[in-house]
């Protein structure tokens, strides 16, 4: 249920890549790799490419985890949301240039505004209940009795799972609202950031989130497993970490 998060930041490139061509590229390629056969998903952040200009070296990542590691779903989180014609656009990015299975998206403009991801073949991970302090200011005001993150919830698992592909963001670090959010929504996997360097536990997030089958979750670390060297072992590090992550997410036999 391991998810690795692809956030290449400039600043923090181990030193054999620092500084040289085409580092962002072979930086992921060599963490994505080392971490395939652990990984049940990778998570490209749009914002660490495109703020380097990097949109090309995100394509080519993204065709290379579907043709080299076809069984892991690859998931481009942009946090998308707009009305329905930018989000045709949207749409386009993201299934079509860079080949997603899944994106996520910001719930708050309504239906309409995801309508042109289902339309396209894509999933939609919809921001629910997020792992940053900030969310309270609204995912947990209370309307009509409930937190609005639980509204949200109710309405990804009630509608919009009838249009296609659905899942949920929740932060690992709010176990209990984790596992509000499974209650109303049994079904549907939830994308799980926050764990490692934002503090999140993977076990508890197992314990809180998993579905009735003991699976259902996309547990995602980015930093921890990217950055655990910043030597010339930064991959056989990020392997390592990982595999550490992986073996805290398994059940108890």
């Amino acid at each position: 249920m391991l998810c690795v998060g692809l956030d290449p930041d400039p600043a923090r490139m181990p030193f054999p890549l620092d500084g040289a061509h085409g580092a962002t590229e072979a930086f992921c390629r060599a963490i994505i790799d080392a971490t395939a056969d652990l990984v049940c998903a990778f998570k490209p952040q749009i914002a660490y490419f495109a703020s380097q200009g990097e949109e090309q070296a995100l394509e080519s990542i993204c065709r290379y985890v579907r043709e080299t590691y076809p069984d892991v779903t690859l998931i481009l989180d942009a946090k998308r949301g707009d009305i329905g014609s930018t989000a045709e656009h949207y749409a386009r990015e993201a299934f079509g240039r860079y080949g997603a299975h899944a994106v996520t998206v910001n719930p708050y403009l309504g239906t309409d505004s995801v309508a042109p991801f289902f339309e396209h073949g894509g999933g939609v991970i919809a921001l629910c209940r997020t792992s940053n302090p900030g969310g309270d200011d609204i995912q947990s005001l209370v309307a009509d009795g409930k937190p609005v993150y639980a509204h949200v919830a109710e309405m990804v698992a009630r509608d919009w799972s009838t249009r296609g592909d659905c899942g949920l963001v929740v932060g690992a670090t709010y176990p209990q609202e984790l596992a509000d959010v499974r209650a109303i929504a049994p079904d549907l996997p939830i994308l799980v950031p926050g764990v490692g360097t934002q503090g999140g536990d993977a076990a508890t997030v197992v314990e809180h989130g998993a579905a009735a089958n003991g699976r259902g979750l996309i547990v995602n670390s980015s930093r921890a497993i990217l950055y655990a060297s910043s030597g010339n072992d930064f991959a056989d590090a990020a392997r390592a970490e990982a595999g550490r992550t992986a073996a805290s997410l398994r059940l108890p036999s």
